[in-house]
């Protein structure tokens, strides 16, 4: 048998402040994440034509009203980004079923949760 499995989460922690700075001195965006107060300490606080949005992509209504605070706040989404990602680590025989599921969920069906909901708005 194997380590046992680990859980690893990607999001807030990962933006380097030194480029959120950059971006929000020169661009608009909406940041998300499950703790928008997380989201807005790891840009490096609170900055003009910055927005943070409580958003947990595994929920398609989250996503929805993510999307409408992005277009009620700039008029549009030019660009999707979408960095949340889960991880249990180990091999896969020992991965519980509830586990792989939560995975499956943020990795798989939670981008497709933030993506078609811009998609929509503007399909022909």
């Amino acid at each position: 048998m194997g380590p046992a499995p680990s859980r690893v989460g990607l999001g807030a922690d990962a933006a380097p402040k030194s480029r959120a700075r950059q971006l929000t001195a020169r661009q608009r965006f909406v940041a998300t994440g499950r703790r928008p107060e997380r989201v807005l300490h790891a840009l490096g606080g609170e900055h003009a034509g910055l927005v943070t949005v409580a958003l947990d992509i595994t929920d398609p209504a989250a996503a929805t009203s993510a999307a409408e605070a992005a277009v009620d706040c700039f008029g549009r989404i030019g660009v999707l980004i979408n960095n949340a990602a889960d991880l249990y680590a180990g091999f896969f025989e020992e991965l519980p079923d509830a586990q792989i599921r939560t995975q499956t969920e943020t990795n798989l069906f939670g981008p497709m949760n933030v993506t078609r909901v811009p998609l929509a708005r503007h399909a022909c």
